[in-house]
């Protein structure tokens, strides 16, 4: 892929092959989804037709800006739940069922927003089902896709995630200024177009899915071990015979056993399966895994992007831009072939760590410029503004427009990779939901919250949001650690797991060197490699 891969042991050419890159892509596609809901839903509510066809321009202002922001915040509400539900269903039936239920729902939302006519509440309804499926969407498949990459290119495949989340945000954009510029906003389809739009990629989705493969890791957990290994087979391009194919083999097989000797409470129920998780995710290892995923979206929420996101008028007119709809598609493109590079480039090479630290130290400096400015310059709502305002403006344009490069490396996508990487197989359906919760759920406070930090703080918001980068650039530097190509044995050992004892370190090093033996899968009679008992070795 142009680049130079730090391997975590000798890979063969065959595992870098267009089935794994292939399906890795369509399984990141379901991004697109929540993607392009953040880049059409602000301006759609605001065309003249919407706000005619559901009576917002017979309310008064603070009820037709309570009603868009409860547009807004259902989605949101119903993406956290989303999540929420989805665990049970990727722990019960699998990544891929989680996905397709995901999309299901989220096509019944798209169809009740697009189709309704003056019924706030049908917009209400189909705004809480598209967040369902979204959220669940965003439980599921960075997991899948950290799953099914081989260690050395993980994070690249885990960050089509987060290109096409920014692939979707820009067309999102572009579709909404292409309907401003070229159709009259008082008909119907000034809204009902965009509404539509979200359709495709849900329903593009919902067809791949058909043609996707459980990840082995899950088949190995329900004991379906013959079809684990043929799908295994299938996604490295390598007979089961070959020497990577027994190795990835066994170090599965050897996380899922230590685990389960640490595991208490396990059962086939609900209730058992969340005592066994509380118990594990409680021990040392674990617990700072947790923090970790928490400290990681909270900072990305709190890093500004958002603010530059959503409101991005009020950011541009407050260093006196005017054409905003214009510089806010140019910061959208900006961010998302900033993505494209890192990810497909330079995140398997560059690591997590390192772009995390780079990237918040370098977007705080341009939030502390934006801060400057605003205060000296007071470019909001003038007319006639001196030459050194402008010239100022100019500069903060250009920090905005920088900002969204840095941004793109760092907090963008990262907490998805590092989250998705980082959990053990018998807790890593419930992690995905509780990191995915998150998300929605500072992301939910967040744009709740920005208005009226906008009103009370001013130019303070962009100084709270420099201070925040800041923040998350000395805590970078104390507690994240670097994740990038190590199996998940290997994972436990780093975070110091207190089930990775000296014993299971050696027996990764003996998988790792090669000395496997031949074990016969349970449920099978076939012969396939597995991990020798290694009792006269350590």
């Amino acid at each position: 892929m142009g680049f130079k891969r730090i391997e975590d042991r000798p890979t063969p050419k065959e595992v870098y092959n267009f089935r794994v890159y292939f399906t890795a892509i369509q399984i990141a596609w379901g991004a697109l989804t929540f993607g392009y809901d953040g880049a059409f839903i602000g301006t759609t509510l605001t065309r003249a037709s919407f706000q005619r066809d559901f009576g917002l321009v017979n309310m008064s202002v603070t009820d037709r800006n309570n009603v868009s922001s409860n547009i807004t915040a259902l989605f949101s509400a119903g993406a956290f739940f989303g999540a929420a539900f989805g665990w049970p269903i990727m722990e019960r039936y699998g990544r891929r069922i989680c996905i397709q239920a995901s999309v299901f729902v989220f096509i019944i939302g798209g169809i009740l927003c697009t189709v309704a006519t003056d019924q706030i509440a049908m917009i209400y309804a189909g705004r809480v089902f598209t967040g369902l499926g979204c959220g669940g969407i965003t439980c599921a498949t960075p997991t899948y896709l950290a799953e099914i990459a081989p260690p050395p290119v993980r994070g690249q495949m885990t960050g089509f995630f987060e290109i096409a989340y920014q692939c979707a945000s820009v067309i999102g954009f572009w579709i909404n200024y292409g309907i401003g510029q070229n159709m009259d906003s008082n008909l119907s389809e000034a809204w009902r177009i965009p509404m539509a739009v979200q359709l495709i990629p849900a329903g593009m989705l919902g067809i791949m899915s058909i043609f996707f493969v459980e990840t082995p890791q899950f088949l190995f957990k329900r004991g379906r071990d013959e079809q684990a290994i043929k799908n295994l087979v299938w996604l490295r391009d390598l007979p089961v015979e070959h020497r990577y194919v027994q190795e990835d083999i066994a170090l599965i097989q050897l996380q899922i056993e230590n685990e389960r000797s640490i595991a208490i409470g396990r059962t086939d129920s609900l209730w058992g399966y969340l005592r066994g998780s509380f118990h594990e995710l409680s021990l040392p290892g674990m617990r700072n895994r947790v923090f970790l995923a928490f400290m990681m979206f909270m900072w990305q929420n709190f890093s500004g992007a958002a603010a530059i996101n959503y409101y991005s008028p009020t950011l541009f007119g407050a260093i006196g831009i005017t054409q905003t709809s214009l510089y806010t598609g140019i910061y959208g493109l900006i961010k998302a072939v900033g993505s494209i590079i890192f990810y497909l480039y330079f995140i398997d090479r560059w690591g997590r760590r390192q772009p995390w630290i780079t990237s918040s130290v370098l977007c705080c400096i341009c939030m502390v410029y934006l801060a400057v400015y605003v205060k000296i310059g007071h470019p909001a709502g003038e007319t006639n503004l001196s030459a050194s305002t402008v010239a100022g403006g100019k500069a903060g344009t250009a920090m905005i427009m920088l900002y969204s490069f840095f941004w793109s490396f760092g907090a963008n996508g990262l907490p998805w990779i590092v989250a998705a990487e980082i959990y053990p197989l018998n807790v890593r359906s419930i992690c995905a939901a509780y990191y995915a919760m998150l998300q929605w759920l500072f992301g939910f406070v967040l744009t709740k919250a920005l208005p009226s930090m906008f009103t009370s703080m001013g130019w303070g918001v962009f100084l709270f949001f420099g201070c925040m980068l800041f923040g998350s650039a000395v805590w970078s530097i104390l507690f994240l650690p670097e994740t990038k190509g190590l199996s998940m044995p290997e994972m436990d050992v780093l975070f110091g797991f207190v089930g990775a004892d000296s014993d299971y370190k050696h027996r990764i090093d003996d998988i790792n060197a090669g000395r496997t033996g031949k074990m016969e899968v349970a449920g099978s009679d076939s012969v396939v490699s597995h991990h020798e008992k290694l009792s006269e070795d350590v």
